[in-house]
């Protein structure tokens, strides 16, 4: 491993918005406009974003911005991918049913691109996307899934709400939450048996 140089000089002003990025960048791996907007405005300034980086790969991380999307990531550092011992902390391992539901949810995301700045699903219609593709429901799993995505700042949604109307506010960081074998397999999945509609049209004809 490469020695570790650290020089940085934060200006007092920026200091507590330089602390407040980085743990949430390890809490939750994402800043989005949409949801931190101050943060995530400090932390896509350049001259921010190289202070952060120089702080993040002491540890073995870096941070990747996407301005298009109004999106600041926290990422392994590709210098220290392979080192032996450096376990990717931001990195998660989703049961089957979270998988599925993130496919459901990065469904209905790009469905609604274009029409709001803010989109939005309920609880119900999601219900109902993920039973259309045939994965069964489990209450006390789907509640739990939806607390794992808010943690890692995929979904956000008003904890106080469980009902059907509940609304899920879906973020672009979808998209960066796949597990490429992961999705392979799921993909497979479906690809072997029919689904929803699908299946019933297929025992019709049969």
């Amino acid at each position: 491993m490469n020695e570790i140089n650290l020089q940085l000089t934060i200006k007092e002003e920026y200091a507590l918005f330089f602390k407040r990025c980085v743990r949430k960048l390890l809490e939750g791996t994402f800043l989005l406009r949409d949801k931190d907007a101050r943060l995530y405005a400090f932390a896509s300034r350049e001259a921010n974003r190289q202070d952060l980086s120089v702080y993040l790969r002491a540890m073995g991380f870096d941070i990747h911005v996407d301005d298009k999307i109004g999106l600041a990531m926290l990422i392994a550092n590709e210098e220290d991918e392979k080192e032996v011992g450096l376990k990717q902390a931001n990195v998660v391992r989703f049961s089957t049913l979270q998988y599925h539901l993130l496919l459901v949810l990065w469904k209905i995301y790009l469905e609604n691109v274009g029409y709001s700045e803010r989109i939005t699903a309920a609880k119900g219609d999601i219900i109902d996307k993920i039973k259309f593709f045939g994965v069964p429901v489990i209450s006390t799993e789907l509640r739990a899934a939806f607390k794992l995505f808010k943690k890692y700042n995929l979904i956000d949604y008003d904890e106080n709400d469980d009902s059907e109307e509940q609304e899920i506010t879906l973020y672009p960081s979808l998209q960066f939450s796949w597990d490429l074998a992961q999705f392979k397999t799921a993909a497979q999945e479906y690809m072997k048996e029919p689904v929803g509609a699908e299946a019933a049209e297929e025992e019709e004809r049969a």
